[in-house]
């Protein structure tokens, strides 16, 4: 996981994950902390409830989920507490030295109140035992999972370094190569867990993370589930799981029959806003940005960012398509493109599919419109094409005619 952090840091990373204030109510925070003179210091809990973006009881529940999944975290043997590595939505992250093999690991707590819900308990230990399955150099490995002092635990790999979206939260945008080296590691780590029936469904920047020696990492399992657990889609139907930025619509239809192309389409939103330094869809609530998930055209991401090659939006346009029959069958399918296009060379599966795609709009009809991907000038050309067959058919059958009547 990423390098140790303070109470400050952990306190703002769950109350943004909780859904109790916004990045831009959490950076003001942050602006007006650096601010405050020693002579009149404050902690980040209290002057949130100050500037009024959390309630005092929103304050004291996120503190003492801090200090019970601390106090929990000790409780666990066999591992010693270094520090804090950070926080999400259900759980506190530490980083720890397993004692028998001295080494260090990463530790997520599952704090007491969800405990008391066996659905959350539930979810945590599938995370941990679906990562227990995987074992891959791209994804981050788990060791244990288990529940100590009334508490529930997961250990997993420690990854020294930080995560995409550290650096688009930075304002970084990825150049091209760079992009593409780390999304064919992600695609790598999918194709292996796809093989083994298991889906991501929570493809994001947050969850892949940069080691301090350059390897890819996908982390968190907390959606994961298996294509063959009908059980567990019939009990999901018709809920959206995912993060809104980079959810898939059949994820926000909350259909059961969710495969592999979910995961590319969150793999593609993810390299649409590193490649951009923007999500695909922007709106003031979760609700409209998964509305225009399901309704709006995508921007072409090489209309945003000029400098990036033709190939790689068309590829990315693919990934992205709003119905899974449009997209990329397979990991396998798509890390062909991604690799043809990481040696400057043309994406063929992305070609061949946008050239089905215009011949099936030109024969019911349809306009196709630049924003879809479909280049004009292929448009004209297959116009012509298909004007000039029409014209030596006529031309033909006249010949035919005329050697009849004689």
């Amino acid at each position: 996981m990423t390098s140790e952090t303070n109470y400050d840091t952990v306190f703002g990373k769950m109350a943004i994950d909780q859904g109790l204030c916004t990045d831009e109510e959490l950076q003001q925070s942050l602006e007006e902390l650096k601010s405050r003179s020693t002579a009149n210091p404050a902690i980040l809990k209290d002057l949130m409830v100050e500037l009024g973006y959390i309630t005092e009881s929103q304050a004291e529940r996120l503190g003492t989920g801090i200090k019970e999944s601390k106090a929990a975290a000790h409780q666990i043997p066999g591992y010693k507490i270094v520090g804090k590595l950070g926080a999400g939505a259900m759980a506190v992250v530490y980083k720890a030295r397993q004692l028998s093999l001295n080494r260090m690991v990463a530790i997520k707590i599952l704090p007491k109140r969800f405990t008391e819900n066996p659905e959350y308990v539930e979810r945590f230990y599938k995370e941990g035992q679906a990562a227990g399955k995987l074992n891959h150099p791209n994804i981050v490995q788990a060791i244990d999972v288990g529940e100590a002092g009334g508490y529930h635990y997961f250990v997993m790999e420690y990854v020294e370094g930080k995560t995409i979206a550290d650096d688009l939260a930075a304002g970084k945008v990825f150049e091209e190569t760079e992009a593409l080296d780390m999304i064919i590691q992600v695609a790598n780590a999918l194709s292996h867990a796809h093989a083994l029936s298991l889906i991501h469904r929570d493809v994001k920047p947050k969850n892949i993370m940069i080691s301090n020696s350059g390897t890819i990492k996908l982390a968190d399992m907390g959606l994961a589930r298996a294509t063959t657990d009908i059980e567990a889609a019939q009990s999901e139907a018709g809920k959206a799981y995912g993060t809104p930025y980079y959810i898939a619509p059949e994820q926000i239809r909350g259909k059961i029959d969710i495969d592999g192309r979910a995961d590319i389409y969150g793999l593609g939103a993810t390299l649409y806003h590193m490649l951009t330094g923007r999500v695909p869809f922007m709106a003031e609530d979760s609700a409209d940005v998964m509305r225009k998930h399901l309704k709006e055209k995508l921007i072409p991401p090489d209309h945003i960012n000029t400098l990036l090659s033709a190939g790689v939006s068309e590829v990315i346009e693919i990934m992205m398509a709003k119905k899974k029959e449009d997209r990329y069958n397979n990991m396998e399918e798509l890390l062909v493109d991604l690799n043809a296009l990481r040696e400057g060379q043309t994406p063929l599966q992305a070609h061949k599919r946008f050239d089905v795609s215009i011949l099936q709009q030109l024969e019911n009809g349809d306009v196709v419109e630049k924003e879809e991907g479909y280049k004009e000038e292929a448009v004209a050309q297959y116009r012509m094409a298909i004007l000039i067959l029409s014209i030596v058919t006529v031309v033909f059958f006249v010949i035919i005619l005329i050697m009849l009547l004689k």
